[in-house]
């Protein structure tokens, strides 16, 4: 599954422009060609020069006044018309300059995982020699659920969906298919091992059979279970090596788990004591041999969870991101604001602000 997502801020005002962002103001503003306001300070200068000279000739008169006259108003208000002749050229400079307002975009090209969690909650289940006082399933659904959330709460675009399984004598779809952790995870506090001897079992070929037809149901191009249990199968319908090669017809990659650290039996008293003996992984690796996948033997809570971690290595979202920038010309708006301080110093000049030579 491909999964394309761009995140940016909300459209600025502004028309779409080619013009590259050279030179930042403020926030997201931009000149887009600077140099133009080096004309400031000279168009500053030139009017200044001009209205010199304008004074030198007005003050050629053949007789002042000995005595001081009052200021009209619009003598002291004199200063208006000339403050918006010199705001109109700094505002043409900064228009030549060309402002812009850059839209930084980012965008996420991924290839999404789909990854099914399948879990044994058999009665064997509920021994607690991964970490004392904890049953098995407990510390199993406590990695998977921190396994799950880093997967499906990555980046936007690139995030991965997750289905829970699980299974004992009969596999069962718990959690379809989701980005929805919440969801992933409410499923997953309520499984609890089998308590019922009938629906007890170890039905690893069921359950990976079952993760497989849920997996064909989908459209990504990378398709991963991750299957624990606690023990060997016990149920011979469906063989986990016929399982298998099913998962690799439909182009799955399985990695199996086995956790616990001790095999459990009863004694003639049907008391339940831990032994030494191995449990035979033989067709876990087997499983893991033919699709592509590994094996992983997991002793203690921590094993379990580097086990988690090394899966996660390995089973990586491919990402590339690109990066650009959209930029909309504000130069209109400049020049417009250049053209009403123009026009209103003209028209000062022309009506109150008017002088005689």
């Amino acid at each position: 599954m491909s999964a394309l997502s761009a995140v940016q801020e909300a459209a600025p005002s502004g028309v779409a422009s080619v013009a590259q962002a050279q030179w930042r103001v403020i926030g997201d503003l931009y000149l887009a060609e600077p140099e133009f306001l080096a004309l400031a300070p000279l168009a500053l200068a030139l009017l200044y020069w001009g209205r010199r000279a304008r004074a030198r000739a007005a003050g050629r008169v053949p007789q002042l006044p000995s005595a001081a006259l009052p200021h009209s108003w619009t003598q002291r208000l004199g200063w208006i018309p000339v403050v918006l002749q010199g705001l109109a050229l700094v505002l043409v400079s900064v228009a030549l300059a060309r402002p812009v307002r850059g839209n930084a975009v980012r965008t996420t090209i991924s290839e999404g995982i789909d990854i099914a969690l399948v879990l044994d909650r058999s009665g064997s289940m509920k021994y607690d020699d991964l970490e004392k006082g904890k049953t098995r399933l407990d510390v199993a659904k406590e990695v998977l659920a921190a396994f799950a959330e880093r997967r499906m709460t990555d980046r936007v675009g690139a995030a991965d969906s997750c289905a829970l399984l699980t299974f004992a004598q009969y596999p069962a779809l718990l959690c379809p298919f989701t980005l929805d952790f919440g969801a992933f995870k409410g499923f997953l506090d309520g499984v609890q091992y089998v308590r019922n001897e009938i629906e007890d079992g170890t039905a690893i070929g069921r359950g990976l059979a079952k993760a497989v037809s849920v997996l064909a149901e989908t459209d990504a191009r990378s398709k991963v279970v991750v299957l624990l249990t606690d023990g060997e199968n016990n149920v011979l319908d469906i063989t986990p090596i016929k399982a298998a090669e099913l998962a690799k017809e439909k182009g799955v990659r399985v990695y199996t788990v086995l956790a616990g650290r001790f095999a459990f039996q009863e004694d003639v008293f049907g008391r339940i004591y831990a032994t030494e003996r191995e449990l035979d992984s033989s067709e876990l690796q087997q499983i893991a041999e033919l699709t592509g996948g590994r094996f992983f033997r997991a002793k203690d809570r921590g094993a379990l969870d580097e086990v988690y971690a090394t899966i996660e290595a390995l089973e990586r979202t491919e990402r590339r991101e690109e990066r650009y920038t959209e930029t909309f010309d504000l130069y209109f708006d400049v020049l417009l604001a250049a053209l009403v301080c123009y026009a209103l110093a003209w028209f000062s000049f022309a009506t109150w602000a008017r002088s005689l030579p």
